[in-house]
């Protein structure tokens, strides 16, 4: 807005009103965030009750909607747009706190409040089942006018089932409400409904600000996990995934001479297990023990160790921890393989180069 626009508007403007549009644009310009709240149907008392629990948090400043109009497309900076939202009973919020913040702590202090005589019903109201506590009346007749499936049972008026008294968008009438209020039921939650707020120029709605906070972390954790298994299956090296690689290389590395009978002397205690294993395994096939030298004859396969090294690397994301045993276990189930063919003498038959 121009100087000479800003002119002409004030020029006219009651004194009061101009130092009211100057302290609602030094409110505005003191605070990291501002948005609109809508305070429709809040008493006074809870109204106040709010804005303690919000002290040194965030702040509620109320005017005359056009003053607060003016105000914020003085500011501009993006506030400019909250001005669409100024109709029906509402007040400006300012806080320091980011707009997600802001929502969940508006959301939190919202508390439940007598419903009254033509007023509409949010939710579905139930009376519960379960002895109200009264004394037999006339009261029994009202609560039966109203819907309920009321009785008199023991010395008191007694619910015999959860009864619906009212659908969502249904009018409560005056008796509904006497009944209500008797019973110390409170369908209706009050509290500061934000209509939108301003953070660094962008105009966030509440659907925006409705987020599942423990959904989110679990997102991203799941989003981090499958950019680190990417980055190991890619071999592509970073701070986090480096030693996760190295091992990797290592166990595919093991793996390989074990396959190839490279006689490295790291592999040799490995390759002489996987020889007898191979060499027990040909005896126990062969019927025939004069056939055997002796110190193989009667000689069992060696036991199968436990197979629980099915996964490799990348199987487990959510576990960074443990990818350097996990790709040491992938070298092993190799090895497991090797030595758990179907035809013995073919394994034997490797190791003595035929």
């Amino acid at each position: 807005m121009s100087d000479a626009d800003t002119s002409h508007k004030t020029a006219n403007v009651p004194q009061w009103k101009r130092e009211e549009v100057d302290e609602l644009v030094e409110f505005v310009d003191s605070y990291d965030a501002v948005g609109v709240v809508d305070l429709t149907g809040i008493p006074s008392r809870q109204l106040q009750d709010m804005r303690r629990e919000l002290h040194g948090q965030a702040s509620l400043r109320m005017s005359r909607n056009t003053l607060t109009v003016r105000a914020l497309e003085e500011v501009g900076d993006g506030v400019a747009d909250l001005t669409e939202e100024m109709t029906g009973h509402v007040g400006l919020i300012g806080t320091n706190d980011n707009p997600f913040g802001l929502y969940k702590q508006l959301e939190a202090s919202k508390t439940s409040a007598p419903i009254g005589a033509g007023e509409v019903a949010p939710s579905e109201v139930v009376i519960p089942e379960g002895d109200t506590g009264v004394d037999p009346g006339p009261f029994v007749g009202e609560l039966q006018q109203v819907g309920a499936d009321a009785r008199i049972q023991e010395g008191s008026i007694q619910v015999l089932s959860d009864s619906v008294v009212a659908e969502p968008g249904d009018e409560v009438s005056a008796d509904l409400a006497n009944v209500l209020g008797e019973l110390g039921i409170e369908p209706k939650e009050v509290g500061l409904d934000l209509r939108a707020v301003v953070a660094d120029g962008v105009v966030f709605e509440p659907d925006d600000l409705a987020i599942d906070v423990d959904e989110y972390r679990a997102d991203v954790e799941a989003a981090a996990a499958g950019a680190r298994n990417l980055s190991i299956n890619a071999a592509v090296p970073t701070a986090r995934t480096a030693g996760a690689l190295l091992g990797k290389a290592a166990g595919e590395a093991k793996s390989l001479g074990l396959f190839a009978a490279v006689e490295d002397e790291d592999l040799m205690p490995d390759l002489v297990a996987k020889a007898d294993s191979q060499v027990r395994a040909l005896a126990a096939e062969i019927d025939d023990e004069e056939a055997l030298p002796e110190e193989l004859r009667g000689v069992e396969p060696a036991a199968a160790e436990p197979d629980d090294t099915e996964s490799e690397p990348d199987a487990e994301p959510d576990a960074e921890e443990t990818a350097d045993e996990d790709a040491q276990e992938t070298a092993d189930d190799a090895e497991e393989d090797d030595t758990d063919d179907d035809d013995g003498a073919a394994g034997l038959g490797d190791m003595f180069g035929d």
